[in-house]
């Protein structure tokens, strides 16, 4: 795992790259496949078939609450979901109901006509818009005669792909096999026979070295994935401990944390890179980046405190991801502020707070100060911002990508900074140069004058650092001509 805290160092000449990240976002489109080049073959079965080409997915979502508006910003969204796990989008499908339907999600009826489109259009895939239970997962492969893949699944692959500290790719695997346990499912004849017969001869799946009892194939697949899973959680959980006591050494030097939440695509890591030149990967599609980045900035007072952008968030979560990621996620409700980015130029900026809020409620941090900003302004109307601006008064608006409205952010999260609680005067020789640079990088100066015996400051510190100024200490409470 990364080492989360070290200070990347920063040039003009590298500003462009430091910015957005354009070396990993090159090598990760390098990995894409193109589409319109045909790699079909005349004899390729149908599994080397799948792994060749673009998948070709036709979208199904329920409609059961809510507007029209809302039903189609959903789908819209699972599109830009399977756009970003590299598929193709060729058509989408609501349906209205009061419920899903337990057996099939859309009912029997809508599932003739879903098969129909999956055969006229050439999918290889169907993609729902929440998650299904593995007999509906069962029902819908078998009249559609294609792959079904749920919201969570889609998630989840979304996940795997840009996973790439030792930590993010371990939690995601837990979330996948946690999803995948009680979904395995044998296909045919071959993984529903015992590897062992339990009758004279052995049976089908017996023979020689192979007679007594016996498990079938799923079994043994089940054992495995829960051995896995046993393991990645003490790996976890070990990672974890090395989190904490970064925490730990952070708050023992009374370092201010501030944590970036927000929906996927908000544009925290792009505020992240305009605060601190973090050189966070920057990209157009839903959760380009999942390990979270801690950075060292530093206030116009002097004090130091840390930015951390966060894995982002999306309507209905995966339970397994919140689980799984609950280490990084424990990351912001550890935080002394939380910047709550919002998408300004998304159709539904509310339902993404909502969002947003509910699942920082699940890890506690809906208890902490939140700053509100709203981003991307420079695509936002006019219309919707002066709505957001009446919503949202205490609300900053501003435009990572131009750099418009940075400067108040910038302002307003250093004004909600925790301020240090004791106050004092204390007289430092001029050898303790260390201390006095202690003082100004954690306490609030609010003067300097310096005397014949020393430097005279009034600060705001901490307790620890408070007591180690004690020695130091003046009840002259007089501040000289030439404080500044």
């Amino acid at each position: 795992m990364r080492d989360q805290e070290t200070f990347v160092p920063f040039s003009d000449d590298d500003e462009h790259d430091a910015t957005t990240g354009e070396f990993e976002l090159s090598e990760r489109q390098a990995l894409r496949r193109v589409p319109g080049l045909s790699t079909e073959l005349t004899d390729v079965t149908e599994v080397e078939y799948r792994q060749l080409r673009l998948e070709r997915v036709v979208l199904v979502g329920v409609w059961t609450e809510g507007s029209q508006t809302d039903a189609d910003n959903s789908l819209t969204e699972l599109a830009a979901l399977a756009e970003t796990a590299g598929s193709q989008v060729l058509e989408g499908l609501i349906q209205r109901r009061s419920r899903p339907d337990p057996a099939t999600y859309i009912g029997r009826g809508k599932v003739d006509d879903l098969g129909s489109m999956v055969r006229s259009s050439g999918a290889d895939t169907v993609i729902c818009d929440g998650e299904l239970s593995p007999s509906q997962l069962r029902n819908l492969e078998q009249r559609t005669k294609v792959k079904v893949v749920d919201r969570t699944a889609l998630i989840l692959d979304i996940f795997a792909q840009h996973a790439k500290s030792k930590e993010g790719k371990a939690q995601v695997e837990l979330a996948q096999l946690e999803y995948l346990l009680p979904r395995l499912r044998g296909w045919g004849e071959t993984l529903s026979r015992q590897s062992g017969g339990s009758g004279r001869g052995g049976g089908a799946g017996g023979g020689v070295g192979l007679r007594g009892p016996g498990e079938t194939k799923l079994e043994t697949d089940r054992r495995r994935i829960r051995t896995r899973i046993a393991r990645l959680r003490r790996e976890i959980k070990g990672m974890k401990t090395v989190r904490q006591t970064k925490r730990a050494r952070r708050s023992r030097n009374a370092v201010p944390a501030v944590a970036i939440a927000g929906y996927t695509n908000a544009g925290k890591s792009s505020l992240l890179n305009r605060l601190t030149n973090a050189g966070v990967l920057v990209e157009n599609a839903l959760f380009a980046t999942l390990d979270p980045t801690t950075r060292r900035a530093t206030a116009e007072d002097g004090r130091v405190y840390t930015l951390s952008d966060t894995v982002g968030f999306v309507r209905h979560l995966p339970h397994q991801i919140v689980e799984a990621f609950r280490s990084t996620l424990e990351e912001v409700a550890d935080s002394d502020l939380v910047v709550h980015v919002v998408d300004g130029a998304h159709p539904d900026p509310e339902e993404q707070v909502r969002a947003v809020r509910e699942v920082l409620a699940e890890v506690g941090a809906d208890r902490l100060p939140e700053l509100l900003v709203v981003n991307k302004t420079d695509a936002a109307d006019e219309e919707t911002l002066l709505r957001l601006k009446r919503l949202w008064p205490d609300a900053i608006f501003a435009s990572a990508r131009s750099g418009r409205g940075i400067d108040e952010v910038r302002a307003a999260i250093e004004a909600r900074l925790p301020r240090p609680a004791v106050e004092i005067r204390a007289v430092l020789p001029y050898d303790r140069g260390d201390l006095v640079a202690r003082v100004h990088r954690q306490g609030e100066v609010l003067s300097t004058a310096h005397l014949p015996e020393g430097t005279l400051l009034h600060v705001r510190v901490g307790a620890a650092l408070a007591a180690e100024l004690g020695p130091f200490v003046t009840a002259d409470t007089f501040v000289t001509a030439d404080a500044r």
